[in-house]
């Protein structure tokens, strides 16, 4: 919903038409240049091949009209889905558990379905498992190109609007009950963008959502999310956090000194950017990789600890951050420095070489300044797609903090003039759309917000996870509130990313803290279903 452009900008992030979406973590004309150099060495998204799981669950697809309120096309998509009836019990009201697959294919959540939450869900309450592909995403798509005229529909409230109409309406193939809202129970998760429309579902269709839950749902829209690294520096190990603070410190001063600028980034093997932001844009790319930290290293990956390790080096105490060391060219830096700049250059040591990725002049590969590089939009182009509901309506634009008294683990140079450039690159007004002059964020947070709440609405968070301050267990701007069963509002301890939706088909071997979670949203759910009773008429209107 879902390494550089966020993640949401989310999930931030992740499998979508073979690049990955997490290069596009934090909002940027740099995240596309990223993106497009992983893709060239990216095995395309395939439902056969990178997720075999897709063979126990078909595909199946819902016919929805390209635009459900202005009459602007009669246009339709088909938009795909996947079930599980495993744990299927007839006759006995149980519900649909429907898993929102937000801003990527829909067969990179079929995991959830298979040992994660839907599994869970549907196991412990005997109902039907369900992955819903979001429009434009995967194979859910009703245009010729990512053209702005083409990406006009994607936008929340026709999103939102899909969702429901699958829920009063879908027919599954080999049931014969009738399983549609608001005579089933239909409890709608989600995760990061995803959880933010989990609970937008439950708000804005009260009727159709019978229970909700929110996982890491960012619920609030920011222009700037400097929050986002101010988390990471908070948790990280303390003297990699040290080490990225006097690393950036060095590096803004240098960029700003006449007789070290060129070599600092030469120290970087950038010397052939021209542009600064450019060049500090290239070195926040690792720290993006936080986010990809999960409790199953089946799941996660450790590259963010790579690089902690990789930039101190030798260093066991915080002591040794403000250790200096003199270069062969006079340069005299802090000593995690050049550890840094090896970890950005060398081909064989990390995930994040974009440097030794670069078969071009470095400007081809990280200049930001050719504003045709940014305007492909053959459908191929999926990076167009979160892009632009970033410009549109979602922002998270991942500044350096405002107060310079605030630590920095990103160069301050990255403000939200230089980031949000590319909306106006990529996204030239068409003949029917033009993008907003900055994403206009209040359709979003009007929803509610980091106080969005709702009988049977649960919100599920991550201690340490960068996406917390938008969410309503935000610690720079939510207020606390009680947890209850008919308002859950949880937070697990140590947890990044929606850490409660995966699972392990051994439930036993999982943390105590994921364990934990599980058996509660397993509790809580139960206990609203007790409560369900088959409405005296098919009131589906939207509030």
């Amino acid at each position: 919903m879902l390494r550089l452009l966020l993640f949401a900008v989310s999930y931030l992030a992740s499998d979508c038409a073979g690049a990955d979406l997490g290069a596009l973590r934090f909002p940027s004309a740099q995240s596309i240049n990223i993106w497009k150099l992983r893709a060239k060495t990216a095995q395309a998204d395939d439902d056969n091949g990178l997720h075999a799981r897709a063979a126990s669950f078909p595909v199946s697809t819902f016919t929805q009209p390209l635009d459900h309120f202005h009459n602007t096309t009669d246009a339709t998509f088909e938009q795909r889905y996947w079930v599980s009836t495993r744990h299927y019990t007839p006759g006995t009201d149980a519900p649909v558990i429907v898993l929102d697959g937000g801003e990527t294919s829909g067969t990179g959540r079929l995991s959830y379905m298979d040992t994660g939450i839907v599994d869970i869900l549907a196991k412990a309450t005997g109902g039907v498992g369900v992955v819903l592909e979001h429009r434009y995403y995967g194979k859910s798509v009703g245009v010729q190109n990512f053209t702005t005229d083409n990406l006009r529909w994607l936008n929340n409230e026709q999103a939102l609007e899909d969702s429901a109409n699958f829920m009063r309406n879908v027919k599954f193939s080999g049931i014969d009950e009738d399983l549609t809202a608001p005579n089933t129970p239909w409890i709608y998760y989600g995760g990061s963008y995803a959880g933010a429309r989990s609970a937008h579902m439950k708000v804005l269709y009260p009727d159709l959502v019978f229970g909700a839950i929110a996982s890491s749902g960012v619920t609030h829209a920011a222009l700037s999310n400097w929050e986002y690294m101010d988390v990471i520096r908070t948790y990280a190990d303390p003297i990699c956090s040290a080490n990225l603070v006097r690393s950036i410190e060095v590096v803004d001063e240098a960029l700003r000194s006449p007789n070290l600028h060129d070599s600092i980034k030469a120290l970087f093997n950038l010397s052939g950017l021209a542009s600064d932001q450019d060049f500090v844009s290239i070195l926040q790319s690792p720290i993006g990789a936080w986010q990809d930290k999960n409790w199953d290293p089946a799941v996660g990956d450790t590259a963010f600890d790579d690089f902690c390790a990789a930039l101190n080096g030798n260093m066991t105490d915080l002591a040794d951050v403000e250790q200096d060391v003199r270069l062969p060219d006079g340069l005299t830096v802090n000593a995690a420095l050049p550890n840094y700049a090896q970890y950005i250059i060398d081909v064989t040591s990390n995930a994040w070489n974009y440097v030794a990725s670069c078969t071009a002049t470095l400007e081809e590969c990280f200049g930001t300044s050719d504003d045709s590089r940014y305007q492909v939009y053959d459908i191929s182009q999926t990076w167009r797609l979160w892009m632009f509901q970033v410009c549109t309506q979602w922002g998270y634009f991942t500044t350096g903090p405002p107060s310079p008294k605030t630590p920095a683990i990103i160069s301050r140079l990255l403000d939200l003039d230089y980031l949000h450039k590319v909306c106006v690159q990529a996204y030239p007004p068409g003949q029917f759309f033009s993008i907003p002059p900055l994403p206009n964020v209040t359709p979003v947070n009007v929803l509610g917000n980091f106080a969005i709440a709702a009988d049977r609405l649960a919100i599920i968070d991550g201690e340490q996870d960068p996406w917390r301050p938008d969410t309503p267990h935000s610690q720079y701007y939510a207020k606390p509130r009680a947890d209850t069963v008919t308002r859950p509002f949880k937070l697990i301890p140590g947890a990044v990313h929606h850490w409660d939706e995966n699972g392990l088909a051994n439930s036993s071997a999982e943390p105590p803290e994921i364990q934990a979670i599980h058996q509660q949203e397993v509790a809580f759910v139960q206990a609203w279903l007790q409560d369900f009773k088959k409405p005296g008429a098919n009131a589906t209107s939207r509030v």
